[in-house]
């Protein structure tokens, strides 16, 4: 539990959850539980996991582009506040018959039209659709109302430790990938002798470490991963797992640095010795000492 006290009416009703891919959703609502707190899921189809299941009082899917049986559901089950987690994967909104592939629902083609029309940003889409739901007074809150053990602290974090030129990389990659985060475009990049490799994009972090990976053949390069200047913590916070080491490891990468009490780990402790077998030096900073290092 982080601690704190929530008033006895936010446990009358049920938690919503919107689910997207990966381990979050699942550890999300393991700690909203451990609270006593009721959760009713609605997992984005084909990427919300069905491990859910085991980890909701009730669970079911909707289609990415049915945001109206999103919002009929939530109401039924008589939620008023939900929190938002998981990956949600844009690729789909690159395909060719988009329309016809996923047929939007009424409440979704008023979403795109009244809010997200002008370009298909991170923000600008996610924001549309929680203005959408507010229309029928469903609130999106933070997942870290619930969880924020799970927040980065600062300072080195495993055994290894960057070199000299590893830190030149990462006060390179730092200013870089905020001003790409300013941009909305990634919230990673990826950096060897200060020559950028990659760019995080609508790929996603993993994709684009195999990327790097593949470009940079003889490895020990940089991954720095922070948030947006201007991050909404209610949705698409940095967030690192097991997973991300795995990858690290394979492309041949030696250095995560991500940004401190803004970042989400999943499963801490086993990201941690994962990182140290592998060799991997991973260091949470925050953006008041990059800027003095940068200033340097």
């Amino acid at each position: 539990m982080d601690g704190t006290l929530r008033p006895a009416n936010d446990f009358e009703r049920p938690l919503g959850l919107l689910a997207g891919s990966g381990r979050f959703p699942i550890v999300f609502a393991q700690a909203a539980r451990r609270q006593g707190q009721r959760i009713f899921c609605i997992g984005v189809e084909g990427m919300a996991s069905e491990e859910l299941r085991e980890h909701c009082d009730e669970f079911t899917t909707s289609g990415l582009a049915k945001l109206g049986r999103g919002i009929r559901l939530f109401r039924r089950a008589g939620v008023q506040k939900i929190v938002m987690a998981g990956k949600i994967d844009k690729k789909p909104l690159m395909r060719t018959y988009l329309f016809w592939r996923v047929l939007p629902d009424w409440r979704t083609l008023h979403m795109w039209f009244r809010y997200a029309a002008r370009d298909k940003k991170d923000d600008t889409l996610l924001l549309a659709v929680i203005r959408e739901f507010e229309r029928d007074n469903l609130i999106f809150d933070t997942a870290l109302n619930y969880c924020s053990e799970l927040l980065v602290k600062h300072g080195f974090l495993t055994r290894r430790k960057p070199s000299p030129a590893q830190w030149k990389d990462i006060n390179f990659g730092w200013e870089l990938a905020k001003e790409m985060g300013r941009l909305d475009v990634g919230q990673s990049v990826m950096i060897k002798e200060t020559a950028v490799l990659a760019i995080e994009a609508i790929e996603g972090t993993d994709e684009c470490i195999r990327r790097a990976g593949e470009l940079c053949r003889k490895g020990a390069f940089t991954v720095v991963k922070v948030a947006k200047p201007q991050q909404d913590m209610r949705f698409d916070v940095p967030t690192i797992g097991m997973q991300t080491i795995h990858t690290m490891h394979e492309a041949g990468a030696k250095v995560l640095a991500i940004e401190s009490e803004k970042t989400i780990m999943l499963d801490q402790g086993e990201v941690l010795r994962l990182a140290d077998q592998y060799g991997i030096a991973i260091v949470a900073l925050n953006a008041q000492e990059m800027q003095l290092r940068i200033s340097a």
